[in-house]
């Protein structure tokens, strides 16, 4: 029978590194706008993919549930922000200039609510069930989003000019940044404030042994369903974001399996049991795709590729795992 150790906290040391490196990591996304301002559709990009990634390490990383279905999570958050905001296809009552927040909102509620009800009927089973589902349930909501009229059907929807916003235009692609570096910073706040938890050190005995964290009195389905909620609504946030980045989308674009395959890798190869794993993931995939975009046709398919087979022969715990390992050495040849 396997026993399971209770996760005790880490030396202070450790922690105070982990909030250093956030905190250098957030301070390179501050001044980025400062120094590369023509290069701001990458640095939104890349900001809202870390977003994405560490929002998806909720669940995939900590909890230990791989979700290959994310995308649907963000394309409700798109779908609900561009539809409030078009006052077309609402009553006269609901139309002000705060509509497409709302939206953001409601994308939230939304997304936590699908999360809550495909999460109480799958994390109740062991294995790969919940992996499984999550392709049929993103698959489900995309077959929806083509055939529905109110969604545009396969032409997709365009975000309509939007009233500024505190005397800011919000399709400003500096306004865009910085509505995606706080949505970067409150992520990664989030995740911080988990690690240190009950609520995270329950996740990782859930995702170690469930058996074992049963016999320590924790519910694994409770506490698998929470990281899912909490989850859903910071990839709904996102995908609000982002449907404001991309002014126009459709269900090919935004609810394809490829997209949710490309945000658990991001975070996979970062370090899906670490903080900024997720964020330097998507940082080190963005810059690499960029330098090699015009050297080979689809790069990033190519990059992930390389990355992939370097993460599982040499970092099987991704470039956070490896940096930890190597710091470990150092610290023990001190």
């Amino acid at each position: 029978m396997t026993t399971l150790t209770p996760v005790t906290s880490r030396p202070r040391a450790l922690t105070f590194g982990n909030v250093w490196l956030s905190v250098a990591l957030v301070a390179i996304l501050f001044i980025y706008p400062f120094l590369f301002g023509k290069t701001l559709n990458f640095g939104i990009s890349t900001l809202l993919f870390a977003g994405f990634a560490m929002s998806w390490n909720i669940l995939g990383g900590w909890a230990g549930q791989t979700s290959l279905g994310h995308a649907a999570l963000l394309g409700i958050g798109a779908y609900a922000m561009t539809l409030l905001a078009t006052p077309e296809r609402l009553p006269p009552f609901l139309t002000s200039p705060l509509a497409p927040w709302w939206g953001a909102l409601v994308g939230m509620v939304i997304a936590v609510a699908v999360a809550a009800v495909w999460g109480w009927l799958t994390f109740r089973l062991q294995g790969s069930y919940f992996a499984l589902s999550s392709i049929a349930v993103a698959l489900v909501i995309r077959l929806v989003a083509i055939n529905a009229e109110w969604t545009g059907g396969a032409e997709g929807l365009f975000m309509p000019e939007l009233p500024k916003l505190f005397g800011f235009d919000l399709f400003d692609r500096k306004v865009e940044y910085w509505l995606a570096f706080g949505f970067v910073v409150l992520t990664l706040v989030i995740t911080h404030l988990i690690r240190r938890s009950r609520m995270g050190y329950a996740l990782q005995a859930v995702r170690e042994d469930e058996d074992g964290a049963r016999a320590l009195g924790i519910d694994p389905a409770r506490m698998k369903l929470l990281a899912f909620m909490l989850s859903a609504a910071l990839m709904a946030l996102g995908g609000s974001l982002y449907a404001l980045y991309l002014q126009a989308f459709e269900p090919h674009t935004i609810l394809e399996l490829p997209l949710s395959i490309q945000i658990a890798l991001l975070a996979i190869i970062g370090g899906r049991t670490t903080i900024q794993g997720p964020l330097i993931g998507a940082l080190v995939l963005s810059i690499f795709g960029e330098v090699f975009r015009n050297v080979f046709s689809n790069a990033n398919l190519l990059i992930y590729g390389i990355l992939i087979l370097m993460v599982t022969l040499f970092a099987p715990n991704g470039i956070m795992g490896l940096f930890q390992k190597a710091g470990s050495k150092l610290g023990t040849a001190r």
